[in-house]
């Protein structure tokens, strides 16, 4: 390993004390980077409390409070203090904050050690951030091949890294056989797998069993000798609208699965409570018999990442959201949006009942949670079916590998039947 910042070389020294094998999962960036404690914030946070504080590049009037304009100000009825930078870490508050409700929603991780939450700018750069720390070029990428065509920009166009597929379906559920193949392929050593529940195109979670089938296949893998790292794309978490589907996270049963098994949390505000503007996700950290120093180490690095890329996510952003996870409304309100989309899928359930018809023209994908489904046109060429649709049948949809994806949280409920009358009436009508 090449020559480290100072800081960068006691961070590596906690995990190689007593994690010697998280140690050997981080990239080389990943093991070079580091929060500069010592820097220009290291010093700031150090006179906080100083009389005359002339140390960050902030503004302040002379009475001091923040130094801003009266017509944004006006525009949110909050205290101008969250105008200020915010720490990279995140708002500590907002980070404490997220942490309860990881564990209210994860019932299942009582008692286990978790880091604390570091604030990314939403779940994509959480990706970005992951894989800075964890990928170096040339290293594969384990995901289903039914996927979210961002990973490619993120981790191949980005790191370096290519993409290993398995097939992502049998039988109606998730080919379980088919992920530990590709698992297990090679010579153990270091892996990096990445799950996306609910996924993005498909809209599937695991059921319960499948949810256990993949922790007994990760840590089975972990006891041959692999050194695994699990990251989780919890983007949509929480919206599971069918009984013995999976409700809590992977997290909650990789966060003590093995020391071999590194568990890399990623979720946030954007899909899970409707702020899709507001830019603020989370990472988080656990494995098997991790310490506070070796888990503030990892949090470290990745703030340290969220640093030297985008310096801190938006304070207004995380302002925001914290006066709403405090709010007395916030549970209720969150249950009445989770019931409209509930709806959705209850309507696209009956809508395929009352006409079989549809499975000529095409074949529906496992489905339960999200916001997603998807479709595999019959005969047809599926661009070409895209563009049937927009042209003559006002209709917009997403093709992503070889699918038709139905974003059916954007269509309202009493559309959903015309929705799928369209499809069917654009696939006959190419099929002649």
């Amino acid at each position: 390993m090449k020559s480290c910042n100072p800081l960068a070389e006691a961070m590596n020294r906690d995990l190689q004390a007593g994690a010697p094998q998280i140690l050997d999962m981080l990239s080389e960036r990943g093991k070079a980077i580091y929060f500069p404690y010592k820097g220009i914030l290291g010093q700031t946070a150090e006179a906080k409390n100083a009389t005359i504080n002339a140390t960050i590049g902030t503004a302040f009037e002379n009475d001091g409070s923040p130094l801003t304009l009266e017509c944004m100000e006006s525009l949110v009825n909050i205290h101008s203090e969250a105008f200020l930078y915010a720490p990279s870490f995140g708002l500590q508050k907002l980070r404490d904050e997220w942490g309860k409700l990881l564990a209210i929603k994860n019932p299942g991780l009582a008692g286990k050690t978790f880091s604390s939450p570091v604030v990314t700018a939403a779940l994509t750069h959480g990706l970005s951030v992951a894989g800075y720390m964890f990928i170096d070029p040339g290293d594969q990428v384990i995901l289903p091949d039914l996927y979210w065509d961002n990973y490619e920009l993120v981790f191949c166009e980005t790191y370096g890294a290519s993409l290993k597929f398995y097939n992502t379906f049998i039988n109606g559920g998730f080919d379980i056989t088919a992920f530990a193949r590709a698992l297990n392929e090679g010579k153990p050593g270091k892996k990096f797998v990445l799950l996306n529940f609910p996924n993005n195109p498909t809209g599937y979670t695991p059921t319960e069993a499948e949810a256990h089938a993949l922790l007994v296949e990760i840590k089975k893998a972990a006891e041959a000798g692999n050194r695994i790292v699990v990251v989780l794309d919890d983007a949509y978490f929480g919206l599971v609208y069918e009984e013995g589907i999976a409700r809590e996270s992977l997290f909650t049963g990789l966060a003590d699965l093995h020391p071999n098994v590194l568990g890399v949390k990623l979720d946030g505000a954007t899909k899970e409570d409707y702020v899709w503007g507001c830019r603020v996700g989370f990472i988080t950290f656990g494995f098997k018999g991790a310490d506070a120093s070796q888990l503030k180490a990892l949090a470290d690095k990745a703030a340290g990442a969220v640093r030297g890329t985008i310096s801190n996510a938006p304070c207004l952003s995380q302002t925001l959201l914290l006066k709403a996870y405090t709010s007395p409304e916030y549970a209720e309100q969150k249950k009445r949006k989770y019931e409209t989309l509930k709806a959705r899928v209850v309507e696209m359930r009956k809508v395929f009942k009352e006409h079989p018809e549809y499975a000529e023209s095409f074949e529906v994908m496992p489905f339960n949670s999200g916001y997603f489904m998807c479709v595999k046109p019959v005969g047809v060429d599926p661009e070409t079916l895209r563009r049937e649709l927009i042209e003559n049948y006002s209709t917009g949809v997403i093709v992503l590998v070889g699918l038709i994806r139905i974003a059916f949280s954007a269509v309202p409920e009493h559309l959903i039947g015309s929705l799928f009358a369209n499809i069917h009436a654009a696939i006959k009508k190419l099929r002649g």
